[in-house]
């Protein structure tokens, strides 16, 4: 009987079809006689890339392909390619090339001889360089790692790697409590453990992209700065109702504006002008809670359509509700401010709850 790998290296990929073939050669070269695997996790990228890791599966029994249907993010589908394989040991590394795999046996081998629970190929220790970063995502990982620090051991020197190595008891530790939220899966890590992880840095030249385009973009910060929030706020509250709120807080600036438009502007008459603003204002809110706090989830074609009617009738009942709140505590003789509050509340948290369920039938 043949016996299982001792490493698993989870790969996350999205368009990545012309590296997956070259990391696999590289992946050969420096893991030698090790027993290991690679689980590539597709989030369904239009360029192919799940048909060439199946083709190099084919070839080689190591590769294995795990492809997301209508679902986004990279700390989720390292989650989910964990959580896949029986390994006991599991490396995380980018397909872009960027990560030395010459590095995993050292990291292997220091933890199946030393008592530790990860080992981080890290950019900022003594030895480690990344002089390949492009000046403005350079700058932001700085700030990234700046505001970490609250959530990881003050000694980490770069709690921002996407290059690491654990073991299986540190990861089942820590599993049910990770957001799986953005792309920084190591510092959810980090937070998530019920325990202080023991760690190791080695220190590797960040190289160059081999192929394709840096996922790491405006959305990714946003991404980053709603794990931040989890971890900090998560316990209290869900992190995508805080989002929710945000981008309802915008809409108020849309409504007004739209408003002031239409009555000031073009002289419509004031319940017109309320009529076309509130829709226009229900409309943006939609397109923007599609496109951040709802973007692993984010419709497209028909299901956008269904899904504006459907936020559109739970936010004008969410409306009805809040008014009617309003009204009933001020005529017991609540103060206004509170009366006033209590019910844009009721129709806030009515909306998130409605909308989650019905429009983009999120679990969280």
């Amino acid at each position: 009987m043949t016996a299982g790998p001792q490493l698993a290296i989870i790969v996350p990929t999205f368009n990545e079809a012309a590296n997956v073939g070259v990391l696999v050669e590289r992946l050969h070269a420096a893991l030698g006689n090790t027993r290991w695997e690679v689980v590539f996790v597709d989030d369904d990228s239009p360029d192919g890339t799940a048909a060439e890791v199946r083709r190099l599966a084919r070839q080689n029994p190591a590769v294995r392909c795990v492809q997301r249907i209508r679902r986004r993010g990279l700390a989720s589908a390292c989650i989910e390619g964990m959580l896949s394989t029986s390994a006991p040991y599991i490396a995380v590394m980018d397909a872009d090339l960027q990560h030395d795999p010459s590095l995993l046996p050292a990291m292997l081998s220091l933890l199946e001889n030393e008592n530790l629970d990860v080992v981080i190929g890290s950019r900022y220790a003594e030895g480690g360089d990344a002089s390949s970063f492009a000046t403005d995502r350079a700058a932001k990982s700085a700030l990234a790692t700046r505001l970490s620090r609250r959530l990881v051991p003050a000694d980490l020197k770069d709690p921002m790697s996407g290059f690491f190595m654990m073991t299986r008891d540190a990861l089942e530790g820590a599993v049910r409590h990770l957001s799986g939220t953005g792309f920084k899966i190591l510092l959810d890590l980090f937070a998530s453990s019920p325990r202080p992880l023991v760690f190791r840095e080695l220190p590797y030249n960040f190289g160059k992209r081999y192929a394709g385009e840096s996922k790491l973009d405006n959305r990714a910060l946003w991404d980053y700065g709603m794990l931040l929030l989890d971890k900090l706020v998560g316990r209290f509250v869900p992190v995508r109702f805080v989002a929710f709120i945000m981008v309802g807080g915008l809409g108020i600036f849309v409504h007004m504006a739209i408003l002031a438009a239409l009555h000031e502007g073009l002289g419509q008459s004031f319940v017109a002008s309320q009529a076309w603003a509130t829709l226009v204002a229900m409309t943006a809110n939609f397109m923007l809670n599609n496109i951040v706090t709802y973007r692993d989830l984010a419709l497209k074609g028909w299901a956008w359509v269904r899904g504006w009617f459907s936020f559109v009738l739970a936010c004008s009942v969410g409306a009805v509700a809040n008014v009617g709140v309003a009204t009933w505590l001020f005529s017991q003789e609540s103060d206004w401010f509170l009366a006033g509050f209590a019910g844009i509340l009721v129709g806030a948290v009515w909306n998130y709850a409605v909308t989650r369920t019905y429009t983009w039938h999120a679990n969280g």
